[in-house]
């Protein structure tokens, strides 16, 4: 049987070699193909150019696999999962909390797996991952061991995919919840449960450096979600935190982990609507020594961008205003559609209308485990500035 082929149209090829994926208007023709199955890539001319999974369905209808004329097969999937442990192998120890497979910037385009101590959880985020879940998770236990798992499987996404999402155990029942360590701070995770895979692991390090700053300070951590932040920051030394977050379910995550680090009497949550507690805040005169800004991304979609541009400021613009003299803000946005130069000029705009002097102390990222690949700009999402008030 002769196999699937995607022709390219003509000047697509460069970009195609470089970055794995091709939208339908890349195409100039494909052969009949099963949704979610292999095909062969190749250019106007019928040369070859890679291997990706193809999907009819989305704009992003093909994400290329190798460059190499090789099979898409169990083998090459097993290597890349082998391959991506191992890099995040330390000492010849496996990590314990962390991700394991972060899609494209692995060589495995529509696939998340993330270790909460004895659980992995698998996420797909393509068809032609869904297909192949059962073979990956094989591949993933001969890297880590004999572990349950669990499917965290986005809504979204899979509907945009076509295919019906799963969020839960994929054979072996393992526990409901788990407590993890990141650094000095204990985090409760409940699978099935809350945004991500069960936590942002992409904040992790982010936590640790921005709770150095935190000895004796107030601080307010707005999107709070299960205050990861705050309890760093209690832990370090802060004086109290004031969480905002409109989630009940984050919420109960949150009364949850001040608990287990026993910083509950200098914690307190304000549910409801961030933007409009940032507003009473700064009304009331209210000051912190350490201001944290991590809000859902603005900007699904670059038609959205204008929109997420008025929100980064107004955000930003309150909590520069809250800012005790010489304290600290840590502001983020995980929008990757807003790049890192548009966020730190919504960040000087803001400024100038706050009317505050404000230092760069750091420029933050995702956590290592979370890399970037040079030809992939939307593996680097999580842009942050860390910003002295003098």
């Amino acid at each position: 049987m002769k196999p699937p082929v995607l022709r390219l149209k003509r000047g697509r090829d460069p970009r195609v070699r470089v970055h794995p994926w091709i939208f339908k208007g890349d195409v100039a023709d494909v052969s009949d193909v099963e949704p979610g199955a292999v095909v062969t890539i190749v250019d106007v001319a019928g040369r070859f150019v890679g291997r990706g999974l193809y999907n009819p369905r989305p704009a992003l209808c093909c994400r290329v696999v190798t460059w190499r004329d090789e099979a898409v097969g169990d083998a090459l999937l097993r290597r890349r999962i082998a391959v991506a442990v191992a890099r995040r192998t330390e000492h010849g120890a496996l990590p314990t909390l962390g991700r394991l497979v972060w899609s494209e910037a692995d060589g495995l385009p529509g696939l998340v797996v993330d270790r909460y101590g004895p659980v992995a959880v698998v996420q797909c985020l393509t068809l032609g991952m869904a297909r192949r879940r059962r073979d990956l998770v094989s591949a993933l236990r001969e890297a880590i061991g004999d572990v349950p798992v669990f499917s965290a499987d986005e809504p979204g996404q899979a509907t945009l995919e076509g295919f019906d999402p799963a969020r839960t155990w994929l054979d072996e029942h393992g526990p409901d919840h788990v407590i993890v360590e990141e650094g000095a701070v204990k985090i409760g995770v409940t699978f099935g449960q809350g945004h991500k895979t069960g936590l942002y692991l992409d904040q992790r390090e982010n936590r640790l450096r921005v709770a150095a700053h935190a000895a004796g300070c107030d601080v307010l951590d707005a999107f709070s979600y299960t205050a990861g932040f705050a309890c760093h920051a209690l832990v370090a030394g802060a004086r109290r935190a004031v969480c905002l977050e409109s989630s009940p379910e984050a919420i109960s995550g949150a009364h949850e982990n001040f608990k287990l680090n026993d910083v509950a009497d200098r914690a307190r949550i304000v549910a409801g609507n961030a933007f409009d507690e940032l507003r009473r805040l700064d009304r009331s005169g209210e000051r912190f020594g350490l201001v944290v800004l991590d809000p859902p991304p603005f900007a699904r979609g670059r038609d959205a961008l204008d929109a997420a541009a008025r929100g980064y400021k107004e955000v930003n613009l309150r909590a520069m205003r809250l800012l005790a003299p010489g304290g600290v803000l840590a502001t983020f946005s995980c929008s990757h559609h807003v790049s890192a130069e548009m966020f730190e000029a919504i960040c000087r705009e803001a400024a100038g209308d706050a009317g505050v002097s404000l230092r760069v102390l750091d420029r933050l990222t995702q956590s290592a485990d979370h890399p970037e690949a040079l030809t992939i700009p939307e593996t680097r999402y999580l842009k942050g500035v860390l910003l002295h008030a003098v």
